[in-house]
């Protein structure tokens, strides 16, 4: 078919390491890229050559407009036109970026821009999808954020420990020592986003508290941002019990992955049945993360869509 002749746009942003981007994008929009000069050569069937000129026009208008694209923005971009939400390029790229002691956090899809947004205005979110979405790292961005801000006084982390049946006891050493395993991701992505001494110090002050799931009940929780990660493994009670503990001035984040339900009946999934009874109360939030989000790598959101088949091919039958 005839070449396309566009012009470029800024080849260190948009070809990425060693042509990488460039190659991922020729896979997602079905056609050849090449550059020869100030020109990128498109090259394909008629219909995709069509869209991947409209992305370009996109990508230019953002970048006409000041906006400095990284390269997973042209990814981004990518997945809102294909979803047909390129009305909303201008609220993503809007954006302003959580600058935290450590580093700097900013969303990598727009789903995750939503999320952000949901955490600032709702007091009750719920975050749902796969492995790999944000969805506790950025919880804990914005619970540091919160702290950083001083909208709260402390942080609570808490999680299931599932494969302990919440009967801690039997473990040695303290609550902290005896949840820890259960808790690592959540630690994972504090000392991540907050330099060592500073984790460390706010722990050992309390002001970010370790609670345990099977420990909170008959307390009320002012002023506190409180994280429930895993919330797929809690059962109808425990949901329940939870989302009655917050307190004045308090925001609370359910994170959750319902297709990794570890619960003897998957069934009775706390944040299945929360789901279904509290999603059209206005005051809470939903955000609902799928393989696009996906920020680990691009092999997860490969293995995440053939188990998506393989599960719709079995409910199907």
């Amino acid at each position: 078919m005839e070449k396309i002749e566009y012009p470029y746009i800024r080849k260190s942003a948009f070809s990425g390491v060693m042509d990488k981007n460039l190659k991922k994008l020729e896979q997602r929009l079905g056609v050849s890229l090449s550059v020869r000069g100030e020109s990128l050569i498109i090259d394909g069937p008629e219909d995709k050559e069509t869209f991947a000129k409209y992305y370009f026009e996109k990508i230019k208008e953002l970048e006409d407009k000041g906006h400095s694209l990284k390269e997973d923005d042209f990814h981004v971009v990518l997945d809102l036109l294909e979803e047909g939400l390129g009305h909303r390029l201008e609220d993503y790229f809007s954006s302003e970026p959580l600058s935290l002691s450590r580093k700097t956090v900013t969303p990598k899809s727009y789903n995750q821009q939503e999320y952000i947004n949901a955490i600032k205005n709702y007091d009750l979110v719920f975050g749902i999808g796969p492995a790999g979405t944000g969805k506790t790292y950025l919880a804990m961005a914005m619970a540091l954020s919160f702290l950083q801000n001083k909208l709260v006084n402390r942080i609570i982390l808490t999680r299931p420990a599932v494969e302990a049946g919440e009967k801690l006891g039997f473990l040695p050493g303290d609550i902290a020592q005896k949840i820890n395993p259960y808790l690592r991701p959540l630690y994972d992505a504090l000392f991540d986003l907050a330099r060592l001494e500073q984790a460390n110090r706010l722990i050992e002050s309390s002001i970010i508290e370790i609670a345990p799931l099977a420990y909170m009940r008959g307390r009320t929780l002012n002023s506190a941002f409180i994280i429930l990660d895993e919330a797929q493994n809690t059962t109808k009670e425990q949901m329940k019990m939870i989302l009655t503990r917050t307190g004045f001035d308090s925001k609370m984040v359910v994170t959750a992955d319902i297709t990794q339900i570890d619960l003897p009946h998957p069934e009775k999934s706390g944040v299945l049945h929360a789901i279904k009874i509290l999603s059209k109360i206005k005051e809470i939030a939903f955000v609902h993360f799928n393989e696009k989000d996906v920020v680990r790598h691009s092999m997860v959101q490969k293995i995440i869509k053939a188990y998506q088949k393989a599960e719709n091919k079995h409910r199907n039958k």
